[in-house]
């Protein structure tokens, strides 16, 4: 792997497989986890092998073109029917982030114009998906960073970098394009429990790039706010609502009451895939709940006293009144609403 992590990529075709980096041994260890078949792709989303709305949709893209290949090699007569569980599966591992359900579409699509082996043809479309994130990455960033204006502190929450997505990341693309033009001093990242996703990936890949990191623990992001040092949150999301309301990472909502109360700005940046105007507020959004185990320890180790239970839920849900901007590959909407994101949906994505 290259010196930063910018440039990174964590999931990779290799020709007959998919090779994703296993998320849950950074930093200690760089490791690769091969996935041959559609089962074990959905499977490491489950298990957080691959994380990140955007990664998470790529990595099923891909798992698509294994589950084809399988029902065509076993029924070729039947090969769109014989998959039909294996998508059924990965439509299943993560309910929140919408890019899983909106990546799928888009293979069944390409899977429905298909004629004769399908593999080849859903490749293309899996690599278009992946290509096209990065691109999308690259754009918000520039966007994004023009909203910085002068020199400041950021503060950001989870992973939402190159780790989180096909390439580059969205809230630390936005993070990186204004490191670049002078305009981040440092920035500060939320540990992100139970997951730790702020301390051991985001922190990971702002050292990998250089970027000057602090972290802090979650409940420490109030004061360090109050304090006037910071600019601007920034972070990402797993689904946005037809009407503006964001689901992302537990954690999300504390930030934005918190910003809007000592006056920063608060940014979220996401591909126009994670827009869900099927979805009309962030009451309709299903919220995942993971194990209780994943508080009550600390890897292996028991933490909390024996006989407490605990309450896990994986994202939040942010109101739409909280979000000074929303910032997509398609245009930056200010204050987002209803009528703002129907017609940012409605204009050609090369707007």
């Amino acid at each position: 792997m290259g010196s930063d992590a910018e440039t990174l990529r964590p999931c990779r075709w290799t020709g007959r497989a998919l090779a994703l980096l296993d998320q849950r041994a950074l930093p200690e260890e760089v490791r690769w986890i091969e996935c041959a078949d559609a089962g074990t792709v959905a499977r490491a989303i489950r298990e957080m092998v691959v994380r990140g709305a955007p990664a998470i949709g790529i990595g099923a893209a891909y798992g698509v073109v294994l589950a084809a290949r399988r029902a065509w090699r076993e029924s070729a007569g039947r090969w769109r029917e014989a998959m039909e569980d294996e998508l059924a599966d990965l439509a299943a591992a993560r309910p929140t982030a919408v890019n899983l359900a909106w990546a799928l579409e888009r293979m069944r699509a390409a899977a429905r114009r298909a004629s004769g082996d399908p593999a080849e043809a859903l490749l293309r479309e899996a690599q278009a998906i992946h290509e096209e994130d990065i691109a999308a990455n690259r754009r918000m960033g520039g966007l994004g960073a023009k909203l910085i204006d002068g020199r400041c502190d950021v503060l950001t929450h989870c992973n939402t970098g190159s780790l989180a997505t096909g390439g580059y990341g969205t809230a630390l693309g936005v993070i990186r394009s204004a490191w670049r033009q002078g305009k981040v001093e440092s920035v500060y990242a939320d540990e992100t429990r139970p997951w730790l996703q702020g301390a051991r990936l985001t922190a990971w890949e702002l050292v990998q790039d250089g970027i000057p990191v602090r972290l802090l623990a979650d409940g420490a992001a109030s004061f360090l706010l109050g304090r006037g040092a910071v600019g601007w949150v920034v972070v990402g999301a797993d689904r946005v609502a037809a009407n503006g309301d964001v689901a992302n990472k537990i954690g999300t909502y504390a930030l934005a009451v918190s910003a809007r109360h000592h006056g920063v700005g608060f940014m979220v940046v996401a591909p126009s895939s994670t827009i869900d105007p099927d979805c009309p507020d962030g009451g309709a959004i299903p919220i995942e709940e993971r194990s209780p185990t994943e508080l009550l320890q600390l890897g292996a180790q028991r933490v909390a006293a024996p006989g407490a239970g605990a309450w896990n839920p994986v994202f939040d849900v942010t109101p739409a009144s909280l979000v000074d901007a929303l910032v997509t590959e398609r245009g930056v909407l200010l204050r987002p609403d209803r009528a703002r994101i129907r017609e940012l949906l409605a204009a050609s994505p090369a707007a």
